[in-house]
C-alpha cells in the first residue's frame, strides 16, 4: 500500500518531474506500467489452479480417484471396496511416481520417541496432543510426514481445457 507522502517530499518529487525530462519519462513509464497491470483480466480458476487440476486428471487417468471417490461405498462389502480401493491405489501411486519423488519431513521411525528443539521448522512438524509450555518438547513420532524431493509436472499448453479433468469415454462397436 502507497504510504502518504509528506508535503515536502511530494514537492521535490514535483520539481524533480518538471526540471528532468528523462526523470519525468520514467516516472510516466512506472505509471504505464501500473495501470496496465490494473487492466489486465484476472486469471480464470482453471488457469489459476492448472497444475492442480493436471495433477488430479493424471490420478483419474491412473488411477480413477475421482470415480472411486464419487461413489457412495456403504452399500458394497468390505470386499468390493478393498478390491476397488487396490486397483485406484496401484494406478495413483503410478502417477505419483511419475511425477515426483518424496522423503520424510523428519528423520526417525515412526513410534520412536523424538525431541522437538527450540526453533522448529513448524512447516516440517505439526505438534499435536497435550502442546503446553515452551520448546523444546519432548514426544513420541506418529507420523514422519513428506516433502517433495522432486517435481517433475508437465508444462501446460494454453489449449488444453483444464476444466476437463476427466474426458467421457465412447467405446464403439
Amino acid at each position: 500500500m502507497p504510504q502518504d507522502i509528506p508535503f515536502l517530499e511530494r514537492l521535490k518529487l514535483a520539481w524533480r518531474i518538471l526540471i528532468h525530462s528523462d526523470f519525468a519519462a520514467r516516472v510516466q513509464e512506472g505509471l504505464n506500467q501500473i495501470e496496465a497491470q490494473r487492466a489486465k483480466a484476472p486469471l480464470p480458476p482453471e488457469r489459476l489452479h492448472a497444475s492442480g487440476l493436471m495433477l488430479l486428471a493424471a490420478l483419474q487417468r491412473g488411477g480413477r480417484i475421482i470415480d472411486f471417490l464419487q461413489q457412495e461405498v456403504a452399500a458394497f462389502s468390505d470386499e468390493e471396496v478393498g478390491a476397488a480401493a487396490r486397483v485406484v491405489h496401484g494406478g495413483c501411486r503410478k502417477v505419483l511416481e511419475q511425477f515426483f519423488e518424496f522423503a520424510p519431513a523428519v528423520a526417525g521411525e515412526e513410534g520412536a520417541p523424538m525431541a522437538v528443539p527450540a526453533g522448529f521448522d513448524s512447516q516440517r512438524i505439526r505438534l499435536i496432543g497435550n502442546v503446553t509450555g515452551q520448546p523444546p518438547f519432548k514426544g513420541t513420532l506418529k507420523h514422519h510426514g513428506w516433502m517433495a524431493t522432486a517435481i517433475r509436472l508437465p508444462s501446460i499448453s494454453e489449449a488444453l481445457d483444464l476444466r476437463v479433468v476427466a474426458q467421457a469415454e465412447v467405446e464403439l462397436p
